[in-house]
C-alpha cells in the first residue's frame, strides 16, 4: 500500500511512536547494584498508517526486536509514547491493556519456540478465543478450521503437534494464531529468517495476501534488506537503538543517504554473474549499547567520519527521507 502525501494528511496513523526508550538496568558488584543501563531502544519516533507495512532493518543487537516487544507491551517501556488509534498504551496496566491485545498481535522468529509443544494445533489456535472469552466451543472449532484454511494448512492439522510440521508449516500456524482475533496491527519479528529461501517467499506472499484481505498493518522487523524490499511500503534503518534513516522503500534503495544504509544495501546479492559488486564493508564491531560512543554512535565504523561526528549527536531531519547524519544537516 502506497500512501500519497494528500492521503497521509487525511488518514490518522494507526500507530504513533514518540521518543520511545527501553533501558535495561545492568547489575554490577557484590551487591548487584544498578550502575549502568543497556540502552536497547533510545528515542524512537515513527508512524504506521492503516494497511501499511513499515520495514525495520538493522544488524543483530541494534534493538529491533526489543522495539517490537515494547509496542506489543511484552516489555514495559522506560519512557515515551505508544499511541494506538489515539490511545497511549505505553503505561497501561495488564487489565486496561487486555482490549488492545486483540488488535495488536505478534509473529515470532522461531515458531518452534513460540508454539506450545505439548498442545495440539487445535488447542493452540483455540487459546486466543478462550483468553478473550469469545464464542462457544462449536464456534471456536469452526474458526480454527477457517484459520488453517486461510494459511494453507489442511483441517486435519488440528489433532497434530507442532513438532510434526516443517519450519514453514509451523510459521503458518504462528501466523494463523496472530490473525485469529482479527487484529489491526501485527508485529512481524523476523518471521522468515529461520526458514529456507524457497519457503521465505511463500510466507512473505501469504503475509501480503492476508494484508490485502484484512487491511492489516505490519511492523516488519528483519536484518535482510532484500526481504524487506519485497514486502514494505516504507523502510526505517535502525542502528544502536536509534533510527538513522527512513523513507519510501524504492527511495531508500535508489538514493540511500546514510553511510550505514549504503553499506547494508551494498551487501544485497545481485543475481547476475556479470555484476561487479561494490561492497562497502564496515570496519569494527557494533559498539555496546551499555557504553555507546560519543556524538554519532556510528562514527567508530563510518567511512565518511568527520571531527564533528565524534562530538555532536546528529538530528534526524528531512521531509521525505529523513536522515541522522552530519553530512546532510540543514543549514541554520
Amino acid at each position: 500500500m502506497s500512501v500519497s502525501p494528500l492521503q497521509a494528511k487525511s488518514i490518522e496513523p494507526i500507530l504513533s511512536v514518540r521518543d520511545l526508550k527501553m533501558h535495561f538496568p545492568v547489575k554490577e558488584g557484590i551487591f548487584m547494584r544498578t550502575g549502568k543501563f543497556n540502552k536497547a531502544v533510545d528515542g524512537i519516533n515513527f508512524d504506521i498508517m492503516p494497511g501499511e507495512t513499515l520495514g525495520l532493518v538493522g544488524e543483530s543487537g541494534c534493538g529491533k526486536s526489543t522495539l517490537g516487544r515494547c509496542i506489543a507491551r511484552l516489555y514495559q517501556p522506560t519512557a515515551g509514547q505508544i499511541s494506538f488509534e489515539g490511545t497511549d498504551i505505553a503505561k497501561l496496566g495488564r487489565k486496561d491493556m487486555m482490549p488492545f491485545r486483540r488488535d495488536i498481535q505478534m509473529i515470532f522468529q522461531d515458531p518452534m519456540e513460540s508454539l506450545n509443544s505439548r498442545h495440539t494445533v487445535g488447542q493452540i489456535l483455540e487459546e486466543p478465543f478462550q483468553v478473550h472469552k469469545i464464542g462457544d466451543k462449536a464456534y471456536r472449532k469452526k474458526r480454527v478450521v477457517e484459520l488453517l484454511d486461510l494459511v494453507g494448512l489442511p483441517a486435519r492439522s488440528v489433532t497434530r503437534y507442532p513438532f510434526e510440521f516443517s519450519g514453514g508449516q509451523r510459521q503458518r500456524i504462528g501466523i494463523a494464531r496472530s490473525i485469529a482475533l482479527n487484529p489491526k496491527l501485527i508485529i512481524c519479528d523476523e518471521p522468515v529468517s529461520a526458514l529456507d529461501v524457497s519457503i521465505q517467499s511463500q510466507i512473505l506472499n501469504l503475509l501480503i495476501d492476508l494484508q490485502k484481505e484484512f487491511n492489516l498493518s505490519y511492523l516488519f522487523i528483519a536484518h535482510d534488506l532484500a526481504v524487506v524490499k519485497h514486502i514494505s511500503d516504507r523502510i526505517a534503518i535502525m542502528y544502536l537503538g536509534k533510527i538513522v534513516e527512513s523513507g519510501e522503500g524504492e527511495s531508500i534503495y535508489r538514493t540511500a543517504r546514510h553511510p550505514y544504509t549504503q553499506s547494508l544495501i551494498s551487501a544485497i546479492p545481485v543475481p547476475d554473474p556479470h555484476h561487479v559488486a561494490t561492497r562497502q564493508i564496515l570496519v569494527g564491531d557494533v559498539p555496546s549499547p551499555i557504553n555507546p560512543p560519543s556524538g554519532c554512535t556510528f562514527h567508530t565504523r563510518c567511512p565518511k567520519v568527520m571531527d564533528v561526528c565524534k562530538e555532536l549527536v546528529p538530528v534526524l531531519n528531512g521531509e521525505d527521507q529523513p536522515v541522522s547524519c552530519h553530512l546532510f544537516e540543514q543549514p541554520k
